[in-house]
């Protein structure tokens, strides 16, 4: 729900709530001081007269009491009606909001084309997330805790609640129309078949699976994956790395994103940088004279990579490079060729 919707719900209920709890004190003092009632007694009564539960008086009420009483009736029939409509009111209207909200967000996913899934938003679904929000790539996240999704969901990240196990969840994600899926449910078994069902439903798709053990790796390469990240495995070779060449993975370590707009390394296809029926080199693009950025990696049309590639390599159609800048001149890159 808008926040202006909610702080409107939120100051009727406050003042209904303060109505209530005021006209309480009225009546516990009132049948305190003109009944003579106890402060038991008093409060009893007050429950009974706003509630109209209809039980009997403690003792019986003199004329002054009965006045009193018959105000305070009206009072609580005034103030308590219009407690439960306010509140009546917030359950429908977020129940209504919550159902337009769901269909808003679904027709957005409906709308996207080559976008990435991510299943589940836990430690490794939030890192991924977190890096395709700096490179502003679309994703949809798939979320069957109820309570994640209420709370992220407020940051305009589209989500879908559902158990990614589903072919009818996966769907709803536009899997047939995504890119690329990034499995990163906790349970090797989970994955293991959500790999298996995505496959099925796309044969294009690029899969990334994550694995908790060593023996579910080829199990998940067998199932459609294309690639598999073992995250313990990976944690542990970058703690040894740093005692064995800890400056050199510091520096790697900068290479990525360490900001939201702090991009070191970028992927670029050759088909974005110019018009690839006339075949260029890498000395003839000039990236670095003209951005700043230095090619320090190649990948061609067959999907073989070469590190530190010739000046004379040819930027043919179908193959990548990869550039190495501060953050200004990967910026600048993006810009002059209007990448992203």
């Amino acid at each position: 729900m808008s926040n202006p919707l909610i702080r409107l719900f939120r100051s009727k209920i406050y003042t209904a709530l303060v109505m209530l709890i005021i006209l309480m004190c009225i009546g516990v003092l009132g049948y305190k001081f003109i009944s003579g009632y106890e402060w038991i007694d008093a409060a009893y009564m007050t429950v009974i007269t706003i509630t109209t539960v209809g039980f009997a008086e403690v003792n019986p009420l003199d004329t002054a009491s009965k006045i009193f009483t018959i105000f305070l009736i009206l009072a609580s029939v005034v103030i308590v009606g219009y407690a439960i409509s306010i509140i009546t009111e917030y359950i429908l209207s977020r129940n209504n909001f919550e159902d337009i909200k769901q269909r808003k967000m679904q027709k957005r996913i409906n709308s996207m084309t080559d976008h990435i899934i991510i299943c589940g938003f836990g430690r490794n679904g939030k890192q991924a997330a977190r890096k395709l929000l700096a490179y502003k790539r679309p994703f949809v996240i798939i979320e069957r805790d109820k309570e994640i999704v209420e709370r992220f969901q407020e940051d305009n990240i589209p989500f879908v609640y559902g158990n990614a196990n589903e072919d009818e969840t996966l769907l709803e994600a536009g899997i047939e129309k995504a890119s690329t899926l990034i499995s990163a449910l906790p349970s090797d078994a989970d994955n293991l078949f959500v790999v298996l069902s995505a496959r099925q439903i796309n044969k294009n798709l690029i899969i990334i699976s994550r694995a908790s053990e060593e023996t579910s790796y080829n199990k998940l390469k067998l199932a459609g994956a294309n690639n598999v990240i073992l995250p313990d495995k990976i944690g542990g070779d970058h703690m040894a790395s740093l005692v064995v060449i800890p400056d050199l993975v510091e520096f790697i370590d900068n290479l990525g994103i360490v900001g939201e707009r702090n991009i070191n390394v970028e992927e670029v296809k050759a088909d974005q940088l110019y018009d690839t029926k006339q075949v260029k080199t890498i000395r003839e693009l000039d990236l670095r004279k003209k951005t700043g950025c230095s090619v320090i990696g190649f990948k061609d049309e067959k999907g073989e990579y070469i590190v530190n590639p010739e000046a004379d390599t040819k930027l043919v159609s179908g193959s990548k490079i990869v550039v190495l800048g501060r953050p200004e001149q990967i910026q600048r890159l993006n810009s002059e060729y209007n990448i992203g």
